[in-house]
């Protein structure tokens, strides 16, 4: 653990089991940031909670499923009984149910709502009541970071309720960091582009997968560590006069 941008501050990242979440975790971890870790396989998370522990970090692994606010609720009173409260919420949980939107189930279409956007605003929601009870207004410390897509702004996927979901990320966004901006939290959006993660599967190495990179200008998936900066920026010191705002990182491939 050598960073220290984030030294002093307590991040709850959801959805950490795994790809993008178990990154930010590592991240987070590496610039000094005490780290909850918020997912429902929770063998995931305790092991890697263990190895940044071991590595010389500060990390927490509790039980959180972003479709039950009460679920939510108890992680953030774990975070803030062991460890304090969070002043950095990263709402990272989300799924896909691919397919035609004239052929996936009404039940796949909720699961990613219920997922991909309630569970987003009730994460960013008791984040923001913790961080206004502890003195967001005065300190105007309080961070919350969304995680968008690229496909919010684009179209023929196959993925039509996720990427739906994820232009609705973008806005609530902005709606959330308007209406806490004179209580000291700043909320900020990032799109990623097409990564290889666990949400992705094994599409990118099928031949559908490799025609759809070479569709895009540099003809390559985006790297998870072109997301680095932006998302210790969102979480830092320096986001205090920063909100509202989204930014793309996908390597030109929505261009």
């Amino acid at each position: 653990m050598t960073g220290n941008r984030l030294s002093g501050r307590i991040a709850l990242i959801t959805g950490a089991s795994s790809g993008l979440g178990e990154h930010f975790a590592r991240l987070y971890a590496g610039e000094g940031a005490a780290v909850v870790i918020g997912a429902r396989r929770l063998e995931r998370i305790a092991a890697l909670a263990e190895e940044i522990n071991a590595g010389g970090g500060k990390a927490l692994a509790v039980a959180l499923d972003v479709n039950n606010e009460a679920s939510i609720i108890a992680a953030f009173d774990a975070a803030e009984a062991k460890i304090g409260v969070p002043d950095v919420v990263v709402a990272n949980a989300g799924i896909v149910v691919p397919g035609r939107a004239l052929d996936v189930p009404a039940e796949g279409i909720r699961s990613v709502v219920d997922t991909n956007f309630t569970g987003v605003y009730l994460t960013a929601r008791e984040g923001a009541r913790r961080m206004i009870a502890a003195g967001s207004k005065q300190s105007e410390r309080g961070r919350v970071i969304l995680l968008g897509s690229i496909t919010s702004h684009m179209t023929g996927q196959g993925d039509a309720s996720y990427a739906a979901t994820k232009l609705a990320v973008q806005h609530l966004g902005r709606q959330l960091a308007q209406e806490w901006a004179r209580l000291g939290i700043s909320v900020n959006t990032i799109q990623p582009g097409y990564i290889s993660t666990e949400i992705a599967g094994d599409w990118f190495d099928t031949d559908g997968g490799k025609a759809q990179i070479n569709t895009w200008p540099r003809r390559r998936l985006t790297d998870v560590t072109a997301l680095d900066e932006p998302m210790v920026f969102f979480a830092s010191d320096a986001a205090r006069q920063v909100t509202g705002s989204h930014i793309t990182v996908d390597d030109g491939q929505s261009l």
